[in-house]
């Protein structure tokens, strides 16, 4: 099996270490997917940064991971959670990377923008400057301009899909009472104009290449942590999904 890359999402920091606590994003969906030997590859990027940034560090980490497992010239399958899909895709095609990627997986990637970081901008970038503020102290915080519907409406047309990559997507999405409490406000924006979503990202911005099915969870669940008491029909443990997703890719490159 080709090796797999599970790369984070925006704020991610998957492996950081303080004291005795360890952040693991991909909460036991790593050890799960290399149960059976298959080399996984998990990079730690810019948390906030723009995706240009973030692709250029995921390419290094990637060809460096490659080469620590002894197969530095084996192509990669890439599992990319939210954001982590838009900078695979620039990776892909901007970075010289088309040889390299197999196929791409995308579990909730806004590909398409979305309206909560338009709201962002327009509230915390303009009529608060909040953004510039935090800039001004050397703080990366790119990918608030990036992940708006303008900005991904230009990422798209510049970014076409490598006809040497397979192209996969997992949408998620859960009624307002389902996420949580702290992202009733996001959830709101977003149904007001895209419909169903997790609470960051819509369905309809979500959906890419071969679609997988939509996940009833929220953005949080999709990673395996779980914020909300699920009383009826649960979700629960979102590994046995990622182990049915990667599969479906599997089969796809075998056929």
């Amino acid at each position: 099996m080709l090796p797999l890359v599970l790369h984070h999402g925006f704020a991610g920091t998957p492996g950081l270490t303080v004291g005795p606590w360890r952040s693991n994003y991909f909460r036991g969906i790593d050890r799960a997917l290399a149960a059976g030997g298959r080399p996984v590859i998990v990079p730690r990027v810019h948390p906030t940064a723009g995706i240009e940034r973030r692709a250029t560090e995921l390419k290094r980490q990637i060809v460096d991971g490659l080469a620590a497992a002894g197969r530095p010239d084996d192509p990669v399958v890439v599992v990319a959670h939210s954001m982590g899909g838009l900078d695979a895709r620039h990776m892909i095609r901007r970075l010289d990377m088309e040889s390299r990627v197999a196929a791409l997986l995308t579990v909730t990637t806004p590909h398409r923008g979305s309206p909560f970081a338009d709201w962002c901008v327009r509230n915390l970038g303009r009529r608060v400057p909040l953004i510039r503020w935090v800039e001004r102290l050397g703080w990366d915080l790119g990918a608030a301009r990036d992940l708006t519907t303008d900005a991904c409406r230009w990422f798209n047309d510049r970014t076409p899909d490598s006809d040497r990559v397979k192209y996969f997507s997992v949408s998620a999405a859960r009624p307002w009472h389902l996420v949580p409490a702290f992202a009733y406000a996001s959830h709101a924006v977003i149904r007001a104009a895209e419909g169903d979503n997790d609470g960051l990202v819509s369905v309809r911005s979500s959906g890419w290449g071969t679609r997988l099915g939509t996940w009833a969870a929220d953005h949080w669940h999709t990673i395996n942590h779980k914020l909300v008491v699920e009383f009826r029909n649960p979700t629960g443990d979102i590994v046995p999904y990622y182990a049915r997703a990667v599969a479906a890719v599997d089969a796809a490159l075998a056929a």
